[in-house]
């Protein structure tokens, strides 16, 4: 049973893969959703298909970001939000060991970044929601132990984690909750650029399904599959033997 209804969402990153699911599926389950991504022309269609229950709103999360204009905009569309979604998020590979800059900049920007913008926008709306308000943002798996070519997509997750952990503790206080999601693998436009084997993929519609259950339950970390989140953290509890044994095995460096 959905028990996320009758709320004001807004949703980054809903264009496509996994924000997408996430804003249909609780479209469906009757909440009011506001989508939010770079791209114009899928948010249009969701909004079309979804009429008075779906309403688009083109941010760009990234630097680019005119906070004063996203914080007018989404205020002629609502005075309050229930709950945040963020799902926005890059990933690029450090293939070569070249450590450019730019490379960490561009996904720190988004994947960092762009939930602290998000969240500086949508906390006065948040404090007048009309239930208890969530802020929830997507992380992943990969930020459990180091996995190779990930020094930078990794980071930024990782990054993540401890700000909503710190985040956790200052409103601990406060009338709010907080959720960190790390899924596995998802068939989105990000995996598809993986050239890598990606055990115990999941369709983004079963994803989604997954995170609403939980998020219904408020629940602050949502770490699936477990058959594969599991058998991380036991790596990572012994992190010098999967140095010693696996991590040879799997990176692609084997020369400076």
């Amino acid at each position: 049973m959905n028990l996320v209804t009758g709320r004001c969402i807004w949703i980054t990153g809903a264009s496509s893969g996994l924000g997408k699911a996430l804003a249909e599926q609780l479209a469906d389950a009757g909440n009011f959703v506001i989508v939010s991504a770079r791209s114009y022309s899928p948010l249009t269609e969701l909004a079309l298909r979804y009429p008075g229950r779906i309403k688009a709103l083109p941010v760009d999360v990234s630097r680019n970001m005119d906070l004063k204009d996203t914080e007018n905009k989404i205020r002629e569309i609502t005075d309050y939000v229930d709950m945040v979604i963020c799902a926005a998020g890059i990933c690029e590979y450090e293939d070569n060991l070249s450590f450019n800059p730019d490379i960490y900049e561009r996904t720190f920007d988004v994947n960092f970044f762009g939930v602290v913008r998000t969240l500086k926008i949508a906390l006065p709306l948040l404090k007048k929601a009309q239930t208890r308000p969530h802020f929830i943002a997507i992380s992943s798996l990969s930020s459990c132990i180091g996995l190779p070519r990930a020094e930078a997509y990794g980071s930024s997750k990782a990054a993540l984690n401890y700000f909503m952990d710190s985040l956790r503790v200052d409103l601990s206080h406060i009338d709010i909750d907080l959720s960190v999601v790390r899924p596995g693998f998802i068939a989105t436009k990000l995996t598809k650029q993986n050239d890598f084997a990606m055990p115990l993929m999941m369709a983004p519609d079963v994803a989604a399904s997954r995170i609403i259950r939980e998020i219904a339950h408020r629940k602050y970390s949502i770490d699936f599959p477990r058959r594969l989140s599991w058998p991380l953290r036991l790596c990572r509890f012994f992190f010098s033997a999967w140095c010693a044994w696996v991590a040879p095995k799997i990176t692609r460096i084997h020369q400076w």
